[in-house]
């Protein structure tokens, strides 16, 4: 029930924006996209709160990406703005979720229709153990790279995002069960990839 609550958030802001920018065309762009996520942690964790699984220092996660962006600053071929983003992504029962957004920079240096982009975003991030229904919630960074390529006025190929966060997840030290188990940061590395709207 909250996943669609923040979705529907999501999805009501992007829509203002749209329709506030209908002067700027092409400022704001919206994607749904396939995701997946590394995420690593050490010492591996045996308890009954193991996030990447018993005994498991890595695993993969995957899902989709839902966002957007509108950038409200253009000088040349430099534009700048913001970008808003949920993501929900699950491996072996485990769950990862969050909901991230922060400032956006792009450019298209060349004349052929290629932009690559930078993102810093924060938000939070909240992380399910497979074999457990608690979930806890902690403060999520990321910075995000990638490349979109024009294929029309309106449509955007993104030929790769790649990026690089940390996020403290569940675990059996997290909850407070004790152990020598990881209560830092996990390393998460994303990579996405797909479509984009632009408006």
């Amino acid at each position: 029930m909250k996943l669609r609550y923040l979705a529907s958030v999501v999805v009501l802001a992007l829509t203002t924006v749209a329709a506030s920018a209908q002067s700027a065309q092409g400022n704001v762009s919206l994607y749904l996209n396939p995701i997946a996520i590394r995420a690593s942690n050490t010492p591996a964790d045996s308890g009954p709160y193991a996030f990447l699984g018993q005994n498991a220092t890595s695993n993969v996660f995957y899902g989709y990406n839902l966002g957007g962006s509108y950038d409200f600053y253009h000088s040349g071929s430099l534009a700048a703005g913001a970008d808003i983003r949920l993501s929900d992504l699950h491996a072996n029962n485990a769950m990862l979720r969050n909901f991230l957004f922060g400032p956006r920079v792009s450019v298209q240096p060349f004349k052929r229709p290629i932009k690559p982009y930078a993102e810093f975003t924060f938000g939070r991030g909240t992380t399910k153990a497979p074999d457990a229904t608690v979930k806890i919630t902690k403060l999520d960074y990321a910075i995000y790279g990638g490349v979109d390529y024009s294929l029309s006025r309106h449509v955007d190929w993104r030929v790769f995002e790649v990026g690089y966060g940390t996020l403290v997840t569940v675990s059996t030290a997290t909850v407070g069960a004790g152990g020598p188990f990881p209560t830092n940061p996990a390393t998460l590395i994303h990579f996405s990839a797909g479509l984009v709207f632009r408006f």
